[in-house]
């Protein structure tokens, strides 16, 4: 009986031995799973958390970029319409300056002739009226005492006379002269003969300055302050009386620069500078442009050549301080020198006479202006200009249509 007692007690402890080794296994089980998900939420949760705090962070950071955008575009579109309201402001400043230069230069010409007790030109007492309307062009066709013949034929081609000169004037904006100072001794048979061939014509502008081939530069200065006095043009033209013109071509090649300030219109030439005596064209102050050989500043050649108004009237306000080189034409360009002026190569203004002129009149490039190189006009022009006019005239009905 003891025995079986002993027995069941072992078999007993036996049991509880197992059972208890299953049952720490279950709790290590049930306790590993309970830390793992009560560790995983938290740090789940911790996660969306830092994630969507980062998404409001970034979202923000992406926002005030895109403002930030925005304002640095809007600053910028106001900094550009500032730059273009500057620019016009100057370009506005810039064209009242040269009006009131002009002004000033009138006022100055006008004085001065008062002053010195003779007008000057017989188109004086039209000024002030002339003045009050705006012209396209003055063409001031440089002569001599002993150049009639010339004149007739630039008359007889492509000027027009009498009735048509003044619709010229009245429709198109043109003013015409045919441009010659006095004669060494004023009042004598050469200034008679200018007076009674422009009662006749009426085509003269006459300048107080002496006549002579040595004071073309003096004359070349007097024409552009006398000019910018008497007429309100937004161009001013010097051409010679040895040269053909075709004015509504002229005319529609300077209004391609009418809004341009300081505008200076020719065939641009550099040519030697010549210091040997006795040649033609001799520079007597060579020395002025270096070492031998050297060549003139590019300038253009004096056949026939445009300036603004702006120009114009620096010309007339500083006309005594003005450098004159033996050359007009050199002259002219080293006013402009040290000055912002925009020198424009046309070479139709410096054609050949036909067949040049013909040849690129018919391929529809007609030429501003045609005469010979050799002559540095049309050689034998009283003889010669007819013909070139029939070859290479752009047509009286080309004026009459042409808008400016």
């Amino acid at each position: 009986m003891s025995f079986k007692s002993k027995g069941d007690q072992s078999s007993g402890s036996f049991v509880s031995k197992k059972w208890s080794f299953v049952l720490c296994l279950a709790c290590f089980c049930a306790g590993m799973l309970f830390t793992n998900r009560v560790g995983t939420v938290p740090k789940s949760k911790g996660i969306m958390r830092t994630t969507a705090m980062e998404a409001e962070k970034l979202k923000l950071i992406s926002e005030g970029c895109n403002l930030k955008a925005k304002e640095e575009k809007h600053v910028s579109k106001d900094i550009i319409g500032e730059v273009l309201k500057t620019h016009h402001a100057i370009h506005t400043l810039d064209k009242t300056i040269s009006n009131l230069e002009m002004e000033l230069a009138a006022a100055r010409a006008a004085q001065e002739s008062i002053l010195g007790g003779s007008p000057l030109s017989t188109d004086a007492n039209r000024a002030e009226s002339s003045r009050k309307r705006r012209y396209l062009m003055v063409i001031g066709i440089n002569t001599a005492f002993s150049s009639r013949k010339r004149r007739d034929s630039v008359r007889a081609t492509w000027l027009p006379q009498g009735e048509k000169r003044k619709k010229l004037e009245d429709e198109k904006g043109i003013i015409v002269r045919f441009v010659i100072g006095h004669s060494a001794t004023t009042g004598g048979i050469l200034d008679r003969a200018i007076e009674a061939e422009n009662k006749k014509h009426g085509d003269f502008l006459r300048l107080d300055n002496v006549e002579g081939y040595l004071e073309l530069s003096a004359k070349t200065k007097i024409y552009f302050a006398t000019a910018v006095t008497l007429w309100d043009a937004d161009f001013y033209v010097k051409v010679d009386d040895d040269v053909h013109v075709n004015i509504a071509t002229l005319g529609e090649t300077l209004v391609r620069h009418r809004k341009k300030p300081r505008v200076y219109i020719g065939c641009m030439k550099s040519g030697p500078v010549l210091s040997q005596k006795g040649v033609r064209y001799h520079e007597p102050e060579h020395w002025k442009f270096g070492e031998a050989g050297n060549k003139y500043f590019r300038h253009a050649t004096g056949q026939l050549y445009a300036i603004s108004k702006d120009l114009a009237s620096y010309i007339s306000i500083n006309q005594h301080v003005l450098h004159k080189y033996a050359n007009e034409d050199v002259s002219l360009g080293s006013w402009f020198i040290g000055l912002d002026v925009e020198h424009i190569d046309d070479r139709r203004l410096c054609c050949g006479t036909p067949p040049d002129c013909e040849w690129k009149a018919q391929a529809g490039n007609a030429c501003v202006a045609s005469f010979d190189w050799s002559c540095s006009g049309i050689c034998k022009s009283a003889d010669r200009i007819k013909e070139v006019h029939r070859r290479c005239g752009e047509g009286e009905s080309a004026l009459w249509s042409a808008t400016f």
